[in-house]
């Protein structure tokens, strides 16, 4: 790696920051509403984004800055078996177009901000409530702080903050100087500065991929080259070379589909969704999203390319940004860490943004101040957001990298665990509100136990996101075991409860309510046509 400064790159990194920085704070003039004062208008953006719109929040949201640099560079580390983020990012919009219109209309029909508002709407029940509400903020804590990580791998690249040796402070000051903008720009817009920000970092990722797969293969000697190389580092290393080893194809498929029934639990993938004008933006977005997932398809051939480069870091996490800095132009390679840099505000402001409401609207208003008024519980939101990033901002000085990355994994098992109350409750009532907070119960202490036991050489404990799946005997993803223990759990139970006539809380929805669009009775837009 180059310990200089890189300063054609820096300058050009700079730019693209202070553009985004000065788009974040006029994104509190974009459709401004006439009452700034509720979670509907900081929180979600007033409800009132249309298709494209959506469709560059979600691609923001959903597609990280950590996705840009850990996809490729777990290929790079561990072989194709990192290729799993591609297939689950393909079954994921099918699952999707079934279930998030209904919470579209059900959250619009009722005011619902968060997935913990739904829960307790459907099932009566506040405790299960904040079981959902705790898990989404436990488990997008971690993932804010790998957003700061990106940054911090591209700042690292760039040879920006010094040296090891280097006094902490000074180390970290470009990292807390994008902290700091990057709050105070949340605070000031809420969503709608991730939602305009989206759209300058999507077409630099798109450019940057587009640019990638052409002239770096050019200067490599083509694919056959790339390809050759990869092979013969993963036969060299015993991991079974281009495709994964028989021993490792459950790891893969349970990995792939446990990840892709995770994703849209997650608050922020939630919030983008809710913060769309009408049920068939929704529709349409699950029809057009797969564009993303031919995007990541490309850059995950990065990490074979790093490869066939002879890219050499300490750190996987640097082997992408590394191979920009070593194969591009400096103005290009700055662009490139200016898509991966933006790609990572976008996402964490999401984030913090959904953990925040979260707070306000499952834990401060049920059960600390629940006669707060919309302004109040706005003003909380905002406080708490700022709260959430200093946490992850600790969280990325104060630990070490892996264990951020295994505290990632940790939280899709979690958040996984939210399915049943969420899914199962936008199509059934069927399972009794006890059941379902202790199958909860049950996978969350199984995942986190199970995942506590995985070990490796360079880590004790919590060293991975697979171990071996009971009764069966093949390695699986330790998510996806905790949600079928979690089912299993619910369903027993829900028959016992019902056998014994425990009281089911009372259900404030309709059937109607899951299929009504924007103009139904009761279903109002936020915005009128006049103020876009």
């Amino acid at each position: 790696m180059n310990d200089g400064v890189n300063g054609v790159a820096l300058a050009v990194f700079i730019f693209f920051f202070l553009l985004v920085t000065v788009m974040g704070f006029l994104a509190a003039r974009w459709r401004k509403a006439e009452n700034e004062h509720s979670l509907d208008e900081w929180g979600l953006g007033g409800r009132s984004f249309g298709t494209w719109v959506t469709w560059f929040l979600l691609g923001g949201d959903l597609y990280t800055a950590y996705t840009f640099v850990a996809v490729p560079a777990a290929i790079y580390a561990a072989g194709a078996a990192g290729f799993f983020a591609v297939p689950y990012t393909i079954l994921v919009y099918p699952l999707i177009f079934t279930f998030l219109p209904r919470l579209w209309s059900v959250s619009h029909k009722h005011g619902y901000v968060t997935t913990s508002d739904f829960v307790r709407g459907r099932f009566g029940s506040k405790g299960l409530s904040l079981a959902v509400a705790l898990t989404g903020i436990l488990a997008t804590m971690p993932y804010i702080a790998l957003q700061l990580v990106g940054i911090q791998a591209v700042l690292d690249v760039m040879g920006v903050g010094g040296g090891e040796n280097t006094n902490w402070f000074i180390k970290d000051l470009p990292l807390l100087i994008a902290f700091g903008v990057l709050a105070a720009y949340t605070y000031s817009s809420g969503l709608r500065a991730p939602a305009l920000i989206a759209f300058v970092k999507d077409t630099l990722i798109y450019i940057v991929i587009a640019v990638a797969i052409i002239y770096i293969p050019i200067k490599l000697g083509g694919f056959d080259e790339i390809f050759a190389a990869a092979d013969k580092k993963y036969t060299d290393a015993g991991t079974g070379g281009l495709i994964p080893p028989a021993a490792g194809q459950w790891t893969y498929a349970t990995l792939a589909f446990g990840s892709a029934l995770a994703l849209f639990m997650y608050p922020h993938s939630i919030t983008a969704t809710l913060s769309s004008r009408s049920r068939e933006v929704i529709r349409r977005n699950t029809t057009i999203l797969p564009l993303y997932s031919l995007m990541l398809g490309l850059l995950a051939l990065l990490g074979f390319m790093a490869i066939a480069a002879a890219v050499t870091v300490d750190n996987p996490q640097l082997a992408i940004p590394q191979l920009f800095e070593d194969m591009f132009p400096s103005w290009f390679a700055g662009v490139a860490f200016a898509a991966i840099g933006i790609g990572a505000l976008v996402p964490a402001a999401i984030m913090s943004i959904a953990a925040a409401n979260l707070f306000t609207r499952n834990i401060y208003k049920d059960f600390i101040k629940p006669d707060a008024t919309a302004k109040q519980e706005t003003q909380v939101s905002k406080l708490v957001s700022l709260l959430v990033k200093v946490g992850a901002l600790v969280f990325v000085l104060t630990m070490d990298k892996t264990v951020a990355i295994n505290f990632q994994l940790l939280g899709g098992i979690w958040i996984l665990q939210t399915f049943p109350a969420l899914v199962g409750g936008l199509f059934t009532r069927w399972f009794h509100r006890w059941a379902l907070l202790a199958g909860w119960a049950v996978g969350m202490i199984y995942g986190t136990i199970a995942a506590y036991n995985v070990s490796t050489p360079a880590q004790k404990h919590f060293g991975g996101s697979s171990a071996e799946i009971p009764g069966i005997g093949e390695i699986g993803y330790i998510g996806l075991t905790a949600f079928v223990l979690n089912v299993v759990v619910t369903v027993v139970l829900t028959f016992v409860l019902k056998a014994a006539k425990a009281p089911e809380g009372v259900d404030e929805t309709r059937p109607e309510d899951y299929t009504a669009d924007a103009g139904d009775p009761g279903v109002k837009t936020e915005l009128p046509a006049a103020t876009h």
